[in-house]
């Protein structure tokens, strides 16, 4: 049987971080004070610095207190998205959210994590892409690689391991189908 061996993992083999470690050190004291921290510092206030660290910023997103993004390089955000209270965007990887999407209060959208098959527990990173009118409720959590079809719902607490069609609402753990959001 083999076994884990952490002594092995390489934590820059198979990862780019995007900037260098000054760049993201400086991005790590900015979220601290005008994204971590429950101020209520103005959304154009925080889509301008994100812009200015590289991410791609649509017009009218709302950003609430206590978010944390990793890496806002790797973040591209359409017009209108709302990110709720406590939100986490783990993006070791490009997470792409169209427009008019909600991302309500504590969602992890976790596009990093580890092969639990590899013995070095090497990284497992995939991309994360949500479509328009996509709306993830209070503390879904998607995993790498997950891509949500335009305008569907992923109901509160719900784990997402696999895509979810569009106009479609998905709940539980592991999430399955539930009905179609909109009729047609």
């Amino acid at each position: 049987m083999k076994r884990t061996d952490l002594s092995a993992f390489e934590a820059r083999r198979n990862f780019d971080r995007g900037r260098s470690n000054l760049v993201f050190a400086v991005w790590l004291v900015t979220k601290r004070v005008f994204f971590q921290t429950s101020i209520p510092w103005p959304s154009e206030l925080k889509a301008c610095i994100l812009r200015f660290f590289g991410a791609k910023i649509g017009r009218g997103v709302v950003i609430k207190p206590r978010v944390n993004i990793w890496f806002p390089w790797k973040l591209e955000l359409g017009h209108h998205v709302w990110i709720g209270e406590e939100a986490v965007l783990l993006n070791f990887e490009p997470i792409i959210v169209g427009c008019n999407c909600c991302i309500s209060q504590q969602s992890f959208l976790c596009a990093g994590g580890h092969d639990f098959r590899d013995v070095s527990f090497s990284y497992r990173n995939a991309p994360i892409r949500l479509g328009d009118g996509v709306w993830l409720q209070a503390r879904a959590f998607l995993c790498p690689g997950v891509c949500i079809g335009a305008e569907a719902v992923v109901i509160a607490c719900s784990l997402v391991k696999s895509d979810v069609p569009a106009n479609s609402i998905y709940e539980g753990i592991p999430s399955l189908p539930l009905r179609t959001r909109w009729k047609v």
